[in-house]
């Protein structure tokens, strides 16, 4: 029956030939998920959660739908342990953006599996971790081996925007999701040149923290250039931000991040650099030879800037009044939001122009401290993953990340429950996709990705 659901799909069944049974269903859970439409906004999340609980009925697991709006529903589901260790969490959220779908070469809400990929909106963000998720969770209930603790299996919605889903969940419902550590997104699985991976493990991230520039001047006729402009006081404000050097500051996670990687073969041209990261007035220098090299991996030594938004003006031959700019930052978990803004204002020295935290912004995520490396799930990681032998025979390498956005992970870290991104999936560096176009996951990557977070759960939970 499977492999003519295979053949439907358009997928030719000998991809899977050699995948069991878990991989097979994870597969029909994921194009089920990718054709829920669960773009937020609005959301309409508990379109997912009722799929969930559907498939958790058929197996005999009780589940809920949870939380204070009708359409936007959590979902949580548990397996009892023996209660000889506290439980373990596998969470992932149900909304996606929205997807432009005059930009994608297939229907982003078909489920469509072809050539090799399985592409949909949430294919990579992250409808294919919560699939995973599923699979593993509805094996380990039919496999009926003791668990030593309770697993517990978590949907929730509102991730996108405002991260409300997570929010009422530890508000009004903790008892059902308290656990002593939780999987998560974040994490990434980097397939290197000659099918070498580097698996690194979310343990911390930054902290998106939305802020707004508002400069002042006097109104006037377009024909009579001023010097108390405001579009060109904003203007200068926001190159000095942009352009100016924000203070390179190492925590444990990105420490152990680039020691580790100074060591592989991949990356010995910037090994030099890595190595000046810890040493006084060093650093700098060393960050600008990174960001030359990769954008990605200079972006986690410091504070990011990223103007996104413009306002100003209500005729082309008027001078404004004001203008305004919204700035997209991220800012390093050991920084608090009022350092950076008197920083900003610092930089900007321009008493035309405010500098202050945008009201009404996206919810800001807790500062928290990373997620233990020597945790049991930490180690089991690693272990597991480890296993994955590269094609030369070599192990993996295993790294601890700080990932560059956000994850609900941070709302659970402060409440004291370790949380890490689980590194599945093997993609090149030019095939993450998520929040683009034709964002997918190759079938092999998926399968390969399913397999490992059964091993990790199994061995952490049994």
């Amino acid at each position: 029956m499977f492999l003519l659901l295979l053949a439907l799909l358009g997928l030719a069944p000998a991809a899977f030939a050699q995948s069991g049974q878990i991989e097979q269903e994870a597969l029909q859970y994921f194009t089920a998920l990718l054709r829920i439409d669960s773009s937020n906004p609005p959301g309409h999340e508990t379109r997912v959660a009722e799929y969930l609980k559907s498939v958790c009925d058929r197996e005999g697991i009780p589940g809920e739908l949870l939380g204070d709006h009708p359409e936007r529903q959590n979902f949580v589901a548990r397996l009892k342990g023996s209660g000889a260790a506290r439980p373990l969490l596998l969470m992932a959220h149900s909304d996606v953006v929205p997807a432009e779908r005059s930009q994608w070469s297939v229907d982003p809400f078909g489920g469509v599996v072809k050539d090799g990929y399985i592409w949909g909106r949430g294919a990579q963000d992250t409808k294919s971790l919560l699939a995973a998720e599923l699979a593993v969770f509805v094996a380990l209930k039919r496999g009926g081996a003791p668990l030593q603790r309770d697993v517990i299996f978590l949907s929730e919605s509102d991730e996108e925007a405002g991260s409300s889903g997570i929010q009422w969940m530890i508000a009004h419902a903790w008892d059902k999701i308290d656990a002593e550590f939780a999987l998560n997104e974040g994490g990434f699985a980097e397939l290197l040149a000659g099918g070498k991976i580097l698996y690194n493990v979310q343990t911390t991230e930054k902290i998106p923290t939305r802020v707004k520039l508002v400069a002042q001047g006097t109104a006037g006729h377009g024909s009579m250039p001023r010097a108390d402009n405001a579009v060109v006081h904003l203007a200068q404000a926001i190159v000095r931000l942009a352009e100016a050097e924000q203070p390179v500051r190492l925590n444990a996670t990105t420490r152990e991040y680039f020691h580790s990687l100074a060591g592989l073969p991949e990356y010995a041209q910037l090994a030099p650099a890595f190595a000046k990261l810890d040493k006084r007035g060093q650093a700098a220098a060393a960050r600008r030879e990174i960001v030359r090299q990769s954008p990605m991996l200079a972006a986690m030594l410091s504070t990011s800037v990223s103007p996104t938004m413009l306002q100003a003006g209500l005729k082309v031959n008027i001078i404004p009044t004001t203008a305004e700019a919204q700035v997209d930052v991220r800012r390093l978990p050991d920084e608090t939001a009022a350092e950076v803004l008197e920083r900003f204002r610092k930089i900007v020295n321009d008493p035309e122009v405010k500098v202050e935290k945008l009201a009404g912004g996206d919810q800001e995520m807790p500062a928290t401290e990373p997620s233990s490396r020597t945790s049991v799930l930490y180690r089991a990681i690693e272990e597991v993953v480890r296993q994955d032998k590269g094609p030369d025979g070599s192990t993996p390498a295993v790294l601890p990340l700080l990932l560059l956005g956000a994850t609900d992970g941070a709302f659970l870290r402060a409440r004291g429950m370790g949380v890490y991104g689980v590194p599945l999936f093997p993609t090149p560096v030019d095939e993450r996709r998520a929040h683009g176009n034709d964002e997918r996951v190759s079938v092999e990557s998926f399968a390969k990705g399913v397999r490992l977070l059964d091993s990790i759960v199994r061995k952490v939970a049994q």
